[in-house]
């Protein structure tokens, strides 16, 4: 058996009841720099749970503690009922990990990679092809199974990753940025086997993601800035929380136009790349006064509140597609080498 990892049968058999994941005052510092600064929050068994931030924001050290490849400084977590610190065997038995960089070995076939998943965790010999058979046709990768991975697509090989960390039967499973990279129809077929697999195996699964229409399939989210929890809710209590509508206006002089609405009309309006974004509590309303005051508008639009402005009204600023800067790229490479130590 693998040092630091016990059976599936005994994480689950340890367990016990209760939510998923507890997080209680939770506080990483790195010298100085407070990387988690107090987080706290559960996840209740069988939910899909999104962690969102923008970068640095304090995500990835969030999950590398809950996956113990790093010490809390203070505070506490528990992961299926066990301590993340005082049992730290029990939690990583309890957890499957879907990172955003890829940990397949390409040059083993994808039956052999679950193969050495199985041993690593030590499921025994016996209920490695009843495990891997289903999880295998469930993601769509029955006859591609004795090929070399190398040879399968970025699609194909997510698929089998997600289809690796289910096999031990983890009670949490960790999605790390998991379509990262992928086109978008390679995305929605990824998230179609998450939700087959979800409803199949009951397993509560732990997202971070900075595409939005995924964060939309949560059961709750988590907004995380600055080492700390802002916001955390159900998607639509989230939007709600806005309370305004988003109008959008191209003009021919944005900023003479934020100057004019703004005096005019006493709404601040936000000059976001051509644009300019403007936040009224009944945009069909608003747009008639805008022509009554704002010379060669070009487009105006308005929609409800989004994710999109949710992550705007608690960080102030857009979730962007970029990888992680400073701490957070450091400690993203770190939770891959760890996890690979074990």
């Amino acid at each position: 058996m693998h040092p630091g990892v016990r059976s599936a049968s005994m994480a689950r058999s340890n367990g016990g009841n209760g939510p998923a994941v507890v997080v209680d005052g939770l506080v990483k510092r790195f010298g100085d720099f407070p990387a988690v600064d107090g987080v706290s929050f559960e996840v209740e068994p069988g939910e899909l749970f999104g962690f969102l931030g923008p970068n640095g924001a304090g995500k990835t050290t969030t999950i590398s503690i809950l996956c113990t490849l790093l010490a809390p400084t203070s505070g506490s977590a528990r992961v299926a009922g066990h301590d993340v610190v005082a049992d730290p065997e029990a939690v990583r038995a309890s957890i499957g990990l879907v990172f955003q960089e890829m940990t397949l070995d390409e040059y083993l076939t994808g039956e052999e990679n679950l193969r050495f998943h199985a041993v690593m965790y030590g499921v025994p010999r016996s209920e490695v092809a009843h495990r891997a058979r289903p999880l295998l046709e469930m993601v769509g990768l029955t006859d591609r199974a004795r090929q070399q991975v190398r040879f399968y697509s970025g699609g194909m090989k997510r698929r089998l990753e997600i289809a690796r960390g289910l096999l031990h039967a983890p009670r949490v499973l960790f999605l790390d940025e998991p379509t990262i990279g992928l086109d978008p129809q390679t995305r929605t077929h990824i998230w179609d086997y998450v939700d087959t697999l979800r409803a199949r195996e009951a397993t509560t699964m732990f997202l971070t993601t900075h595409y939005m229409d995924e964060a939309e399939r949560c059961d709750r989210i988590a907004i995380i800035d600055r080492g700390r929890v802002v916001a955390i809710d159900t998607p639509d209590a989230l939007k709600a929380s806005v309370g305004a509508d988003c109008v959008t206006l191209s003009t021919e002089d944005d900023r003479r136009a934020r100057e004019v609405i703004g005096r005019e009309l006493g709404v601040e309006g936000e000059l976001r790349g051509e644009a300019l974004r403007l936040m009224v509590p009944d945009g069909e309303a608003f747009v008639p006064r805008i022509f009554d005051h704002v010379r060669g508008v070009r487009s105006v639009s308005v929609r409800r509140p989004s994710l999109d402005d949710v992550f705007i009204k608690y960080t102030g600023r857009d979730i962007r597609d970029a990888e992680a800067g400073g701490v957070e790229q450091f400690k993203s490479s770190a939770m891959v080498r760890g996890f690979r130590r074990g």
